[in-house]
């Protein structure tokens, strides 16, 4: 018993940050229809930002998401505004050429990365990377012992506040109202005058932030280097299948079951088939369940 709580514990903070990933790319697919196969890249980007933030200038990795993060807003803007809008305005063009697109500029930021920084492994040697809070230390009459990784809920932490931050700017401000409005119908969203146009700049932006924040709560417990985001491409995209495309809600919901499976996985089956579990349910989501965890929240009455 006290390993499996142990490691739904350990899955559930995993799974945050999952969450936190997965909501970037849902964004952009809920707005643009379209995946985007450069969102770990961007995140390796945002990490990389961290990690020469600590090394030059001493700045916990925590403290670099409020660097990292706008950084990789304007980032994506220009992205979204003179490499994507540009394809997506030529009709003759499929919308596989627009996913091709941001194939390329994964391509593109990765190597750019190695030309750099070189291709070798680098890490942000925090004083705290392997502390850990303790149950008895807490509660000494506890019946079993349950650990904390300090950085696993930091950074979970972290990932609640950031979503909880996203969630009021979307259905609190106009700009969040139009973004939903935009992902929902386009076509009346123009009839009620939403600028579309500048709603999908402003999405793949905030999507772009969403995952160079999760970058830098990632870095204190991984290591870094430039194909890393190929991995974490992979991770979105089945979340984003999981919780449903577009949906925002299942994409939290499909982040904290992938953390969990995972998590189970590499305990009770062995670390190498961490990858094989994650294979396992993007099949299953297809095959059982393909329009997600949002079609059961949509008959339920959930609002994406």
């Amino acid at each position: 018993m006290e390993s499996f709580l142990q490691t739904l514990i350990a899955g559930v903070l995993l799974g945050g940050l999952y969450a936190l990933i997965g909501i970037g790319m849902t964004l952009i697919m809920g707005v643009m229809k379209i995946i985007n196969l450069a969102h770990g890249d961007l995140m390796m980007v945002g990490m990389y930002i961290a990690f020469w933030m600590f090394t030059l200038f001493g700045i916990d990795p925590y403290l670099s998401v409020f660097i990292a993060a706008p950084i990789l807003f304007f980032l994506g803007v220009l992205m979204q505004k003179f490499l994507i809008n540009p394809v997506l305005k030529v009709d003759s063009i499929l919308p596989e050429n627009q996913v091709i697109l941001t194939v390329g500029i994964g391509m593109v930021l990765a190597n750019l990365a190695t030309i750099l920084f070189t291709s070798n492994y680098r890490s942000t040697p925090v004083s705290y990377s392997t502390s850990a809070w303790y149950l008895s230390d807490y509660w000494h009459s506890a019946p079993i012992e349950l650990s904390l990784s300090v950085t696993g809920t930091v950074s979970f932490i972290f990932a609640v506040v950031i979503t909880l931050a996203l969630w009021f700017f979307l259905a609190k401000t106009d700009t969040g109202k139009s973004i939903r409005a935009t992902a929902q119908d386009i076509d009346a969203a123009l009839l009620m005058g939403v600028n579309v146009k500048r709603m999908r700049v402003v999405t793949f932006g905030l999507g772009s932030a969403l995952v160079g924040a999760a970058g830098c709560l990632f870095i204190p417990s991984y290591y870094l280097y430039p194909s890393l985001g190929g991995q974490f491409t992979l991770i979105a995209f089945v979340i984003t299948i999981l919780g449903g495309l577009g949906s925002t809600i299942g994409a939290i919901f499909g982040g904290l079951i992938l953390g969990i499976f995972e998590s189970m996985t590499a305990t009770y089956v062995g670390m190498g088939w961490a990858p094989v579990g994650r294979f396992l349910i993007f099949v299953a989501a297809l095959v059982f369940l393909p329009g997600g965890i949002a079609s059961l929240l949509k008959k339920k009455g959930v609002r994406r």
